[in-house]
């Protein structure tokens, strides 16, 4: 295949990043919303239709961005040298603008059933994660420690990959399924693992703008810990991949 633009891969780092919300954001929308024929089927469903979501989101940017989906994960295959430092802003970018735009695509499809909804924490559930507990070094400790795995096990999965571009696409998607999976039935109780700052940052600000109705504040107090935890988490990880393996 002909070598691909920047702005070509970023395009699809943007499709399948929206992609990726609209399907995990989506589930949680099912599960929580109001009317829905899905309401309270719980964190199992949710967690297994994030891997899919992702996996998803693989299928489409994999063979042509790499499918990074995540700003962690770009800066992480930098650190480890396995992508340019000079592609990690434009990726970052268009997974930002991805992530906002699929969480767009979620009110609209479910935006009668917000209506119904007079939950207003339950609607921003939707959108961007909440702590069970709220204690901003227990839930900072969290995302480090949820991002440190996604990212060394990512890492490590496509070390020895024949696979022409780097990332969650040449990982594998099935592998990586499993690991968001398993990463959300083990880790994600205490925050409901964001380890990614696109996926919190994007869909909190489309919280923030959209017409809900009833809807609460954004809980802009707590917007940090999914975005600085994920990077502290990436950062370490890349750390510890090169100490290993590099």
């Amino acid at each position: 295949m002909e070598e691909l633009t920047l702005i070509q891969k970023c395009f699809f780092e943007f499709l399948g990043t929206a992609i990726m919300i609209l399907l995990g954001d989506g589930v949680v929308a099912c599960t929580n919303l109001e009317q829905s024929k899905g309401k309270g089927s719980g964190w199992t469903v949710i967690t297994i239709a994030w891997g899919l979501a992702v996996m998803c989101g693989i299928f489409v940017a994999g063979p042509y961005s790499g499918a990074h989906l995540n700003p962690a994960v770009s800066v992480g295959l930098a650190i480890t040298g396995q992508f340019s430092w000079s592609m990690v802003p434009g990726y970052i970018i268009a997974q930002f603008l991805g992530a906002f735009s699929g969480a767009l695509l979620v009110y609209l499809f479910y935006q009668k059933h917000f209506d119904a909804t007079d939950d207003a924490t339950a609607k921003l559930g939707v959108f961007c994660t909440l702590p069970a507990i709220r204690n901003y070094t227990s839930n900072l400790l969290s995302e480090i420690i949820g991002t440190l795995v996604l990212v060394f096990l990512i890492l490590s999965l496509g070390r020895n990959c024949n696979c022409p571009t780097v990332g969650l696409g040449s990982s594998g998607a099935f592998p990586v399924t499993m690991l968001i999976m398993a990463i959300g039935m083990s880790l994600g109780g205490t925050t409901g693992y964001a380890i990614n700052p696109a996926r919190d940052l994007g869909p909190r600000l489309a919280h923030a703008i959209l017409p809900i109705p009833g809807k609460r504040d954004s809980d802009w107090a707590y917007s940090w810990v999914p975005v600085i935890g994920p990077i502290i988490g990436c950062i370490l990880a890349g750390m510890l991949f090169r100490g290993i393996f590099c």
